[in-house]
């Protein structure tokens, strides 16, 4: 048996051995900072794993250029990218369109390299993704719109190709939601304003019927966050107060009406009471795109006396002599909706501004919905406009006596309607039109409609309207360019000898094939579709094709008319150079 002084040499020498064994193994602190490495890379790849995981989806279509980069670029590249978010797509006929919201420090040029991406129907079966073919297609246009988000414009996909279209930009997949369904644009709520201690929704599909009033009764308001089918997330709900036509008019939840300013951003839809069946009633919730928005009243700024709104596309070749000419005659200022326009009305408009004329562009991407863009355009101008016309870009006041009996001067038409500014009733003027034709062109007059097209129909065709916004019906009701009026309010004829709108609606056959197209008017047929082909909303005796009548230079011209030509010539040409204030070919 060892003694204790021989077990304590063997301890001493042990010792050692058993140290010198464990040096092969780092150290705890070491193994520490290991784990908490990984885990600080898992939470950064965590944040963009989808993001991640398209860029590798998409290689199989571009290249493989992700995986070449090193880490800092591949960073660099994810923080580089805008925060986007696709909060709902909308299918029209002719393209999808895509409500992205936008980070509030996102850069102003959102739509470069921007990419509609779209996912096949059918599997892939020799690929190991599992998110199928992609193609990609650029968009039709980009849009700044309002409440921080933009528009973004996909073309159709293409056949066996998803409508559920996600975003790409700089080569990597910015969004992938696809759990939202895409919404018809048949059935939806589209736009939402607050409006004293109302909010207006816009709505399609409620209503076909033109000029009447629905019972509000049947329909309900909601506002909210969440899912109206199923009501998991917070929503409100309150009565109708009117339904007409596109426009619903809501009482406020409590809550909003107490504070508003936390209504913006709310979305808001409508639903309706479906007939009783085996005595049971339900309700249909229409889906909705619409945010609550205000019209932003400005108090400290005296009203103008006159603005003009209208709705146009694809107007850059003719607005500026419309806004140019009506500026002369006193408008004051634009509300320019523009409905998809794919040309360069934006410089247009922008040069125009910077010309002194106070114009303002909204972007309006419903198509055939005037009368409620006009019901929009109301509430707008109300805080800043005494009077506003409604008029399309062919059409011109023109007042007969100027080039008579009376000395031409600027502000005729501010002058006109000022005369019943001082009325506690007249809420609306009323101005006859007369439809232009062609005048024998066969293209665009080069000094603009007011001077080439002097050939005209005989009796005049309807009326255009000037109202007081504070004069219209709650209903915000209007039919072809005039409104209902509120109780105690009426309207006044313009006699023809005063005052005229010259409507060069049937110009040269290149100008005016562009209405085959698509009209605005929401009760409007279009042409290529075979209804209502009597109507005065259609040009005579023309049919559904595009197709340009051997004649059509020489029809609607029953009355020479070179009444406005002559006052142009006479009073806006520039007498050193001869040259009209609209001509930029000079």
């Amino acid at each position: 048996m060892d003694s204790p002084e021989q077990r304590r040499k063997r301890k001493r020498f042990l010792k050692p051995t058993n140290f010198s064994s464990l040096r092969h193994f780092p150290p705890v602190r070491s193994l520490l900072y290991c784990f908490g490495f990984f885990v600080f890379f898992y939470l950064l790849f965590r944040r963009h794993t989808s993001a991640f995981h398209h860029v590798i989806a998409h290689s199989r279509l571009s290249s493989l250029s992700a995986f070449q980069m090193d880490p800092v670029s591949v960073f660099s590249k994810f923080n580089e990218l805008p925060q986007f978010k696709i909060e709902d797509r909308v299918s029209f006929p002719d393209h999808v369109l895509l409500l992205v919201s936008k980070s509030t420090d996102t850069g102003t040029e959102i739509g470069n390299r921007l990419k509609c991406i779209y996912k096949s129907n059918i599997s892939d079966s020799d690929s190991d993704l599992d998110n199928g073919v992609r193609k990609g297609s650029s968009p039709l246009s980009v849009e700044e719109y309002n409440d921080n988000r933009f528009l973004v414009r996909c073309p159709l996909p293409p056949v066996n190709f998803s409508s559920l279209i996600t975003l790409q930009q700089h080569g990597l997949m910015i969004d992938t939601t696809e759990d939202k369904p895409v919404n018809s644009w048949e059935n939806l709520a589209y736009e939402a304003v607050l409006d004293g201690n109302t909010a207006v929704v816009f709505v399609k599909g409620i209503s076909h019927r033109q000029d009447k009033e629905s019972d509000p009764k049947q329909f309900s308001c909601h506002f909210g966050l969440g899912d109206w089918k199923t009501g998991d997330k917070f929503m409100l709900t309150t009565r109708a107060l009117t339904a007409a036509q596109e426009v619903v008019r809501c009482m406020l939840p409590r809550s909003i009406l107490m504070h508003p300013e936390k209504a913006l951003g709310i979305r808001a839809t409508v639903s309706f009471r479906m007939p009783r069946i085996h005595g049971r009633s339900h309700r249909i919730f229409l889906p909705s795109v619409a945010k609550i928005s205000t019209s932003k009243p400005t108090t400290t700024m005296k009203k103008h006396d006159l603005c003009v709104c209208t709705m146009l596309w694809n107007q850059a070749d003719s607005i500026r002599e419309w806004v140019t000419y009506h500026s002369w005659l006193g408008v004051q200022k634009w509300f320019i909706y523009d409905n998809n326009s794919d040309d360069k009305i934006k410089d247009v408009i922008k040069n125009l501004n910077l010309e002194g004329h106070n114009i303002t562009r909204h972007i309006w991407p419903w198509i055939k919905t005037q009368e409620a863009g006009f019901s929009h355009c109301a509430m707008r101008a109300r805080t800043v406009c005494n009077w506003v016309s409604f008029m399309d870009v062919d059409e011109f006041y023109h007042f007969p006596r100027l080039t008579s009996t009376i000395t031409p001067s600027q502000g005729s038409l501010l002058t006109l309607v000022s005369n019943f500014t001082s009325s506690s009733s007249i809420g609306e003027i009323r101005t006859s039109c007369h439809s232009f034709g062609p005048s024998g062109l066969t293209s665009r007059p080069k000094k603009g409609v007011t001077v080439g097209y002097t050939c005209r129909l005989q009796s005049p065709e309807r009326h255009k309207s000037i109202i007081r916004p504070d004069a219209l019906d709650f209903t915000l009701m209007n039919v072809v360019h005039h409104f209902h009026l509120r109780k105690g309010f009426t309207f006044v004829d313009v006699d023809q000898r005063v005052a005229v709108i010259n409507h060069y609606k049937y110009q040269v056959w290149e100008v005016f094939r562009a209405k085959f197209y698509r009209r605005v008017a929401t009760y409007v047929t279009d042409w290529r579709e075979n209804h209502n082909e009597g109507s005065r909303d259609r040009a005579p005796g023309l049919g559904t094709e595009a197709i340009e009548p051997v004649d059509w230079r020489l029809q609607f011209c029953e009355v020479w008319d070179t009444g406005l030509r002559d006052f142009v010539l006479g009073n806006l040409v520039d007498v050193s150079t001869g040259v009209l204030p609209w001509d930029r070919s000079l």
